[in-house]
């Protein structure tokens, strides 16, 4: 009974690398489809609004994407949610591992994503400046790129498995 208990163990031992590599990859995968569906929710309601609608997160200096983002309005030009402001999406915070780093083409102030009648990215302030990027998704050693082109496209890629598809120009 000792020996079967001890080889038990052994076996458990060996076989947790492996579930937390598949829980890690299983979060990864959940926290994908909610930031791409946040981001078709931005581009639908801005079309069907006709006006510039914003995808930013929850946190005061707007980099902190794995604690949550709002899809809203932005009346006032802040690039924050405000009170009064309407707000059509809140997401909660990720699981705890997931990191969400943001890099796009106007780099200044804090991050966030709009898009404009015409479902183009574009800058908040100006609905005609297009802006582009790319939303970066990890959890342990699993990453997945998020590209949003120009034309307001978006596309995700691996870069350990797709490393071309990557690295190129929307």
């Amino acid at each position: 009974m000792l020996v079967a208990l001890a080889l038990a163990a052994v076996l458990a031992g060996a076989a947790a690398p492996s579930v937390q590599a598949l829980l890690q990859k299983q979060q990864l995968r959940a926290a994908l489809n909610e930031l791409q569906g946040a981001i078709a929710l931005t581009r639908s309601l801005a079309i069907a609004r006709g006006g510039v609608v914003l995808l930013a997160p929850h946190d005061a200096s707007g980099e902190a994407w794995e604690r949550g983002w709002t899809v809203f309005s932005d009346r006032n030009g802040n690039r924050r949610p405000d009170p009064g402001e309407e707000r059509y999406a809140v997401q909660q915070p990720m699981a705890d591992g997931i990191r969400l780093g943001a890099r796009f083409t106007s780099g200044t102030g804090a991050a966030y994503l709009a898009y404009n009648a015409a479902g183009r990215s574009c800058q908040a302030g100006n609905s005609l400046a297009a802006r582009w990027g790319t939303l970066t998704l990890e959890a342990g050693e699993h990453k997945r790129l998020v590209k949003i082109n120009m034309l307001g496209r978006v596309r995700v890629c691996d870069p350990v498995a797709q490393p071309a598809l990557c690295t190129s120009a929307d």
